[in-house]
């Protein structure tokens, strides 16, 4: 049972011995060369792209309030006038038009010409008590609950004026957010280095802890499923003896009238007395799979306590991916500000003959004089941006390529780094003499390797998974178009395409992380390297089953333990419960004690994130290469194993010679 795959020949026959390989193969060619020349050219046209928006995007418009005139506030001319002020603020609540999240920002029908009379309706007709935010004079809170003659619904307006406020006015909100950040961003510093001590203790004690920690995970979910039965069961006692059954509540579309019959909690009970006993008999028959798991796991923290460097890389990764979306979004701001403001001729009293021969609504420049000073109230107003010039056209496509290039790089950058530290520590496990044999920088020579070979391979894998992103983008998109559409058949269609293709890019991350493995082993193309990768793991399905379970189990624990013990010492930290800390580590006065606290538990996710994650494709790496040394090896001299001592004794094997002559005998065949 030990060396022998757990399929058949059905998938692929098992790997030949080779007796020239070491490990990850140095001379090797560049692979996939067509997918690599299509990304570079796709990135060209990416930056091309970005320079496009520069040159014709504008921010300011979103950023920045502009009057009825076009001129921004707070710049140029305007320096000193930083805020807008509408000068019938009723217009916004109106016209309904109280917030607009695109292109022209806030916009409200009230024209600010330069000061004249009331006559001509130029000047407000009242003054309200305003408060500024996000650069717009809006009513202050205590000056809405009035009522003007001659309009109607008063409690409308005031209920919709502190809409307004309620969703803009965040200026006092944001200055104590700012405080408090400025008072404890040292403490959460120190919150994110607990968490960054706590995840790398974590890996490394592994090797030393893998096999108690492991039971007591399995133990623990016995026991959480025991409970459950045993609640379940009394509960079905209770609702039995009250005579409460199905037969009196009937059918209904209250689902949580189901709890109060025995029927749903009978089936509850033996749905998880079933779960129980499968996961007993599984445990029972794969005792021993479940100890080559715990043994990769120890592996896998010997094999990162070697290369600590590896637990850098995610740095690497967090700066490559934080530079692929600022990039984007830029870019898709400055194509969504582009296009250039247009302004019309336009006065408030058209009907008057001085007026008549004026070209209302014509183009006309802010910055010239007035055309026609007989004309009361004359000016040139603000009315949009111009859409018809070739990027405005294009606006919609540009946004899509825009889009694919967010997901398409970002996959990249995530298949250069499971490939990089794939290599790595492939070149670990393929050392025969552990730490002697292992390469001198492991990770700069799997890097350097990985972009100068197998940028096509990554690329190729990388879109792949971006079209069913995509996809996937495009099924969210209809299915928000159509929430409001009681189609009950086409919302179960469109469910059913969006749980296969969710169920789809698991299964293609599954594949391409395992064929980056390959690709960073041998170096050869995507597709063989995937193929590979399949036909291994399928001939090994019940190993690959519980190491996957295992790990995933032992790394959600991690994470739980990491992120649990930063919350909880930021809790008790952040609201001054840990006493007699002494003045320089007293706890600082918050306007939201919360802020900081959720600001550390999120950083601790990320940090045990990046950990865990560089774990986790060690202990993948180290399994593929598990699984290849039990076909191509068998113990002999010639052909001595690789793995551990841990793992030979597990399996019941072991090499015939001294690892010393083994090496020697190794060295002198051809």
């Amino acid at each position: 049972m030990g060396g022998k795959p757990d399929g058949d020949e059905a998938y692929g026959k098992p790997v030949k011995y080779d007796p020239s390989f070491r490990g990850p193969i140095k001379n090797r060619s560049c692979t996939d060369v067509i997918c690599c020349v299509l990304f570079l050219v796709f990135i060209l046209g990416y930056i091309v792209l970005g320079i496009v928006a520069w040159m014709y995007g504008d921010p300011r418009q979103v950023l920045y309030p502009r009057n009825s005139t076009g001129a921004y506030c707070g710049l140029g001319a305007n320096k000193d006038k930083p805020y807008l002020l509408y000068f019938n603020i009723f217009s916004c609540i109106l016209t309904a038009n109280i917030i607009t999240v695109a292109e022209h920002g806030l916009q409200c029908p009230t024209p600010q010409p330069v000061l004249q009379s009331l006559e001509q309706e130029l000047c407000p007709g009242f003054l309200l008590p305003s408060t500024p935010a996000l650069g717009r004079c809006f009513p202050h809170p205590n000056s809405t609950q009035f009522e003007l003659p001659g309009i109607s619904g008063n409690t409308s307006i005031n209920q919709g004026i502190s809409g307004v406020l309620g969703s803009l006015n965040a200026r006092d909100i944001s200055v104590k957010i700012f405080e408090d950040f400025a008072q404890s961003w040292y403490w959460i510093l120190v919150a994110l280095g607990v968490a960054l001590i706590l995840s790398l203790l974590f890996v490394l004690l592994l090797r030393l802890v893998a096999g108690p920690l492991v039971l007591v995970l399995i133990l623990g979910v016995l026991g959480v499923l025991a409970y459950g039965i045993y609640h379940c069961w009394k509960e079905y006692q209770v609702l039995r003896d009250n005579g409460a059954s199905i037969t009196q509540l009937g059918f209904t579309t209250n689902l949580s009238a189901y709890r109060s019959v025995q029927e749903t909690w009978l089936a509850a009970l033996v749905v998880l007395a079933v779960l129980e006993g499968l996961l007993l008999v599984t445990l029972i028959f794969l005792r021993q799979r479940i100890c080559i798991a715990i043994a990769l796991l120890k592996e896998a923290s010997k094999a990162v306590g070697q290369m600590m460097s590896a637990m850098l890389y995610p740095l690497v990764t967090f700066v490559l991916l934080l530079i692929c979306i600022a990039y984007w979004a830029m870019s898709a701001l400055y194509l969504a500000t582009s296009g250039q403001p247009q302004y019309v001729l336009w006065a408030p009293n058209v009907s008057l003959a001085s007026c008549e021969k004026v070209p209302i609504n014509a183009s006309c420049d802010p910055m010239a004089e007035p055309m026609n000073s007989s004309c009361p109230g004359l000016m040139c107003v603000f009315q949009g941006y111009l859409s018809t010039g070739l990027v405005q056209r294009s606006l919609f496509n540009l946004q899509i390529y825009g889009v694919l290039g967010l997901f398409w790089t970002i996959n990249w950058v995530l298949a250069l780094g499971q490939c990089v530290l794939a290599g790595a520590f492939a070149s670990y496990y393929w050392a025969f003499h552990k730490p002697q044999d292992i390469p001198t920088f492991p990770l700069s020579a799997a890097f350097l390797r990985t972009l100068r070979y197998h940028t096509g391979s990554l690329a190729f894998g990388a879109l792949i998974l971006t079209l069913v992103q995509i996809a996937r983008v495009i099924l969210e998109y209809i299915d928000h178009k159509l929430r409001g559409v009681q189609n009950p058949v086409a919302r179960c269609i469109l469910c059913c395409f969006k749980c296969c293709l969710w169920c789809l890019e698991k299964f293609i991350k599954f594949l391409n992380r395992n064929a980056y493995i390959m690709i960073a082993i041998y170096g050869k193309n995507f597709c063989v390297s995937a193929k590979n990768a399949f036909m291994l793991l399928m001939r090994n399905i019940v190993r690959v089953v519980v190491l996957d379970k295992v790990t995933d189990l032992l790394l959600l624990f991690g994470k739980l333990l990491v992120v649990g013990a930063v919350g909880v010492l930021s809790f008790f930290f952040f609201t001054g419960r840990i006493l007699g800390l002494g003045k320089d580590f007293e706890s600082p006065h918050l306007n939201y004690y919360w802020l900081p606290i959720m600001t550390s538990i999120l950083g601790a996710y990320v940090i045990a994130s990046g950990f865990f994650s560089v774990f986790g494709m060690c202990v993948d790496t180290l399994f593929l290469c598990f699984l290849e040394d039990l076909e191509r090896n068998d113990g002999s001299p010639d052909r001595p194993y690789y793995m551990s001592k841990c793992l030979l004794t597990i399996l019941g094997k072991k090499n015939d010679a001294p690892p010393g002559d083994k090496r020697k005998k190794r060295e002198t065949r051809p």
